[in-house]
């Protein structure tokens, strides 16, 4: 599968919680601590209603939405403050992934993030995984005019990276995500993680290729274990 999708490919493009680094628990966790200061339990439709917004983007629908006293900027500098220490003792890579980034930086391609996250809990977390130097180019969502499903920021991680979108291969795990890759004109494939589990089959419906894991890619033995 790996020669499948890498054909034709002159660089890697990634979204990161959920994605690249098993995240989405810790996001959750952060809503409900965070909304419960407010007097607000966290809404099951939350998570959907947010999917793709850039950090700003989010904090202004919070804002709004549960009608928070806080600035944006305070609302932001909160959720950093709360996620940060996460990020840097909590946060695994998802499986296989490390042996993935090897396996692309082997074969020279060039490999690029694009996220809604703050850029400092992305360099906490990069940082303490040890993989920041990976990446020829991060961009977040609060670089470029609109969020996901919007296809600007994986438009913008291309232009730094020179390469045509047509040429770049896309790793997301929502499907506002994978929408953004298919306007910008990339090819996507569709990770499986745990809280997105129950629209696997939409995600699948929307990408291109759909893996359970990254060991499919490198080669491992997927399921060992489980």
């Amino acid at each position: 599968m790996m020669t499948t999708i890498l054909k034709g490919k002159k660089a890697v493009l990634f979204d990161l919680d959920g994605t690249l680094v098993d995240s989405m628990w810790m996001w959750k966790a952060i809503d409900i601590e965070y909304l419960g200061r407010f007097g607000h339990e966290c809404p099951p439709d939350l998570q959907k209603a947010i999917e793709g917004m850039s950090f700003t983007e989010t904090a202004i629908y919070f804002k709004e939405r549960f009608r928070i006293p806080s600035t944006i900027e305070e609302i932001k500098e909160d959720w950093t403050r709360m996620s940060i220490e996460k990020y840097r003792n909590e946060v695994p890579l998802k499986e296989g992934a490390g042996e993935f980034l090897e396996e692309l930086a082997r074969r020279g391609l060039p490999m690029g993030i694009a996220t809604s996250n703050g850029r400092e809990m992305v360099d906490a977390v990069l940082g303490s995984l040890g993989i920041q130097g990976c990446f020829q180019n991060i961009t977040t969502g609060c670089e470029v005019a609109q969020g996901k499903p919007s296809p600007d920021i994986y438009l913008k991680v291309a232009e730094h990276l020179q390469v045509p979108p047509s040429a770049c291969l896309v790793f997301e795990d929502v499907p506002a995500g994978i929408r953004a890759g298919k306007a910008a004109g990339m090819t996507v494939v569709a990770v499986d993680d745990a809280f997105s589990r129950e629209i696997r089959v939409e995600k699948a419906a929307l990408a291109d290729y759909f893996i359970e894991s990254y060991l499919e890619l490198t080669g491992g033995s997927y399921g060992a274990g489980d």
